[in-house]
């Protein structure tokens, strides 16, 4: 009999990822967010913040070690095979319940998932303040390291016309990471960064995107290290879940072009003509939202899960979607994200007639694949 037969699996699906954190006493999380962060729990893994839950999604995900759900983070920490892990979750299989202790449980399940999801609320709620007050107590972009940021990436001021307020400088912005056994952070790291403002589909505020620079470095970026791990430095603070990062939005426009990060959207912003929109997604799981990863050959079939509602979807004014795909990340599972997310829009936006998966690869001209590669071969036309 397949897992998929075991009667156990619904009920196990049921609960909560942070319930079954705590039946592993996955305790050294600090909340960042909507997500809960710090070290991974399996053996020998650890780090400092390289495990992350998302308690909306009901996914793990460890930098090193990856990611899944609820049954998948069992396995990992307990090292177990898939029936052991829905009997840890709910029991071994011989065990029938009645039809009153299973709506007992459903009922209990679903009490449950409200009361988190008004504590999530309201922890997105309070991310999204203290990502304001970042954004007020920074200055101005123009005129600011961030230019010479920018120019170490390749970028003159001429090249990202009114992009200076979407960004802006802090000149001292603490990097902070959770404490490993308590709900405390700490600040390993404070130096100057570029902020840019993240907006929600009704325009409004949500979140700040944060860039640790160092100009003494080739790539000016900040080197963040913490107990012997690099650190990321680039990091977002408040609800990024839909949202994106509105570079460059020109008066008539019917194009979005967005690339995952803030550095590979103003390339496409540098390469076009300007007639088009430039946003940058801000990681690739915002712009892929949920997927369907259930079943065989799923895992890079790039079907979106259309039950997500909070999944970023182009605005209405949005004739044709284009997503750039990085040409240093791993290229099936990319691809199969940014599927899901065009794929998504074609779907709920009745007016996004084109979507299409543009390659930034080495060696090859990003405006001419942006706007037309004759050959063919550096587009996915979808």
């Amino acid at each position: 009999m397949s897992a998929a037969d075991d009667d156990r699996l619904s009920e196990a699906q049921s609960i909560p990822i942070m319930d079954i954190a705590a039946q592993l006493k996955i305790e050294d999380l600090a909340r960042a967010g909507h997500e809960w962060v710090g070290p991974c729990p399996r053996p020998g893994c650890g780090g400092t913040d390289r495990f992350s839950i998302n308690p909306d999604l009901g996914v793990y995900n460890c930098r090193a070690c990856g990611g899944g759900d609820g049954i998948a983070l069992v396995r990992m920490v307990l090292g177990c095979d898939f029936p052991s892990a829905l009997s840890h979750l709910v029991g071994e299989k011989h065990l029938e319940l009645s039809e009153e202790e299973r709506d007992r449980r459903r009922r209990d399940r679903e009490k449950q998932r409200q009361k988190d999801e008004a504590a999530a609320n309201a922890a997105r709620e309070k991310a999204r303040r203290q990502a304001h007050r970042i954004w007020m107590d920074a200055l101005p972009s123009l005129g600011s390291p961030v230019q010479d940021y920018l120019a170490i990436r390749g970028f003159r001021p001429e090249d990202y016309p009114g992009i200076a307020v979407r960004l802006r400088f802090h000149p001292a912005l603490r990097y902070m990471v959770p404490v490993r056994g308590s709900r405390e952070w700490q600040v390993v790291h404070c130096g100057p960064a570029m902020l840019a403002v993240v907006q929600r589909p009704d325009n409004k505020f949500s979140a700040v995107h944060r860039t640790w620079i160092d100009l003494d470095r080739p790539n000016g970026k900040a080197a963040i290290e913490h107990n012997g791990e690099g650190l990321q430095a680039k990091k977002s603070w408040g609800p990024v879940k839909g949202c994106a990062i509105r570079l460059f939005t020109p008066a008539k426009a019917d194009t979005l072009i967005m690339g995952e990060g803030i550095e590979t959207t103003l390339t496409g912003l540098r390469a076009g003509d300007g007639s088009a929109a430039y946003w940058a997604g801000i990681s690739l799981g915002n712009m892929a939202g949920r997927r369907i990863l259930k079943g065989k050959g799923m895992k890079f079939a790039g079907v979106p899960d259309l039950t997500d509602d909070r999944a970023f979807l182009p605005p209405p004014w949005v004739r044709r979607l284009v997503f750039i795909k990085d040409g240093d990340s791993e290229p099936k599972t990319t691809r199969a994200k940014l599927l899901s997310g065009l794929r998504r829009a074609k779907a709920q936006m009745p007016g996004c007639e084109t979507i299409q998966i543009v390659h930034a690869e080495d060696g090859l001209d990003l405006n001419d694949m942006l706007l037309g590669d004759p050959s063919g071969e550096n587009k996915d036309g979808l």
